[in-house]
């Protein structure tokens, strides 16, 4: 019996759908994203050597969440309900677009006169607090009470809770959050991926008259700060001042009117912590590991790992260590030919252990390689195969060499060697690939 082509050619492309279907779903979802898509990586789960996150049961965030617990937000009331007061339930929560967290309930923008109350003003707070008159004793009184109302009004807007296994995750170009000061505050298993966190910019500053022996100003808000959490994989991360820099603000009493904390701030016994692929710039107090040197409670803890990483036009702070374990690899430091405030790259505080390896440090002529360390009541620095503008260095060597009669030396006795980490590249190599990919929006580019 004779077959008929026309059946034949039509089998032969029902065969061919078939395996493309099946094809494309034996892959993963940022496989299936054709040109002119943004892949979908919410899914996506730490691998298992990426550092002290990978460790004790490793980081999937909200991996595991159902259908019902996925969200895509373009709103702060939404990102608000999505986040559900910092449940621990398992969620995804995709953001689209750029979120002002200074926005009410309906969208309207709110400035810092909006959030103003009980007769607080700028002006007032000088006048009542100017250490000419007032002295150094601790600002107290009516300016003082106001103040904190007011602050309080902008913390329940900009203040945000992320709770255990969740993924928080950008949803295409451009997304993130903008004036938001998000809090892992006792949480555990979170992801933060593909996201710009910009400007989380305090209103209402605090004069601190004792503050560095010369007084200052105290801003309430991290970009981002971990507290007491545990692993926790913040990736392809852009961390900003962008919109409001501190250095475009006044001078009061002498002092910079600082608006802006840390960018990224890992305290509280916080545990088990992967930074990769992210940005830091335009800031002064980059990343603090670490409380004060009296909390003791942070022993055995503050285990962080820092790779492939870019820090340009940061002053200070990236990161300073007090008693954590902290792996810093193939990150990329920048300081721009302009920055004379430029203070130091890595902080090595009380109880420390910092391995420093495959660095690469990029300068203006008037910093050199003894500012790159330094060190307070810190213990070990453990550095190889670093580079200062293209040349290897030793830093551990020219720290003890150079530092400063209030600086003590350190030894390359660390507490232990870093914990899991994959392929250490060669510093010029991650230089490069730093500079391409770092960043939010670049997670799909590696």
């Amino acid at each position: 019996m004779r077959s008929d082509p026309r059946r034949s050619r039509t089998a032969a492309r029902l065969a061919l759908a078939a395996a493309l279907t099946a094809a494309l779903t034996a892959v993963p979802a940022s496989a299936q994203s054709g040109p002119g898509r943004y892949p979908d990586l919410s899914r996506e789960v730490l691998a298992a050597d990426d550092g002290w996150a990978a460790a004790e049961g490793g980081t999937t965030g909200g991996a595991a969440a159902d259908a019902a617990h996925v969200h895509t937000v373009r709103t702060r009331a939404e990102l608000v309900r999505a986040l559900d007061g910092g449940s621990a339930v398992p969620k995804i929560i995709r953001i689209a677009g750029a979120i002002d967290a200074n926005t009410d309930d309906t969208g309207r923008r709110l400035s810092c006169a909006d959030y103003a109350t009980d007769g607080y003003a700028v002006a007032g707070y000088l006048a009542a607090y100017d250490p000419r008159v007032w002295g150094a004793a601790k600002p107290s009184g009516p300016q003082e009470d106001a103040r904190r109302a007011s602050a309080a009004r902008q913390a329940e807007r900009v203040e945000l809770a992320v709770g255990s296994n969740t993924t928080l995750i950008g949803a295409g170009p451009g997304a993130g959050l903008r004036g938001a000061a998000l809090q892992v505050a006792g949480a555990s298993n979170v992801i933060v991926r593909d996201l710009e966190l910009a400007d989380a910019y305090d209103c209402f500053p605090a004069w601190q008259p004792n503050s560095g022996g010369l007084g200052d100003w105290k801003s309430a808000y991290d970009t981002l700060w971990l507290r007491g959490a545990r692993n926790v994989w913040i990736d392809h991360v852009t961390f900003s001042d962008k919109g409001h820099p501190d250095a475009a603000e006044p001078m009061y009493f002498g002092r910079n009117f600082l608006r802006h904390d840390g960018l990224l701030d890992i305290t509280n016994g916080s545990d088990l912590v992967t930074v990769s692929w992210s940005r830091f710039t335009g800031h002064d107090k980059a990343m603090l590991i670490g409380n004060g040197d009296g909390v003791v409670t942070d022993r055995g803890k503050l285990r962080v790992t820092l790779h492939h990483n870019e820090f340009t036009g940061v002053v200070q702070r990236a990161p300073r260590v007090r008693f954590g374990q902290v792996h810093v690899y193939d990150n990329r430091y920048v300081v721009p030919e302009d920055a004379h405030d430029y203070r130091y790259s890595i902080g090595v505080s009380t109880e420390s252990s910092v391995v420093a390896e495959n660095n690469s440090f990029t300068t203006p002529a008037h910093v050199e390689v003894a500012d790159l360390v330094k060190s307070w009541n810190g213990t070990a620095l453990l550095a190889r195969g670093n580079v200062f503008n293209g040349y290897p260095v030793d830093l551990l060597a020219i720290h003890n060499a150079y530092n400063s009669g209030s600086e003590r030396d350190l030894t390359d006795q660390v507490e232990r060697l870093p914990g899991p980490h994959g392929p250490i590249e060669d510093a010029a190599a991650a230089d490069r690939a730093v500079a391409r990919h770092a960043g939010a929006g670049r997670a799909a580019t590696r």
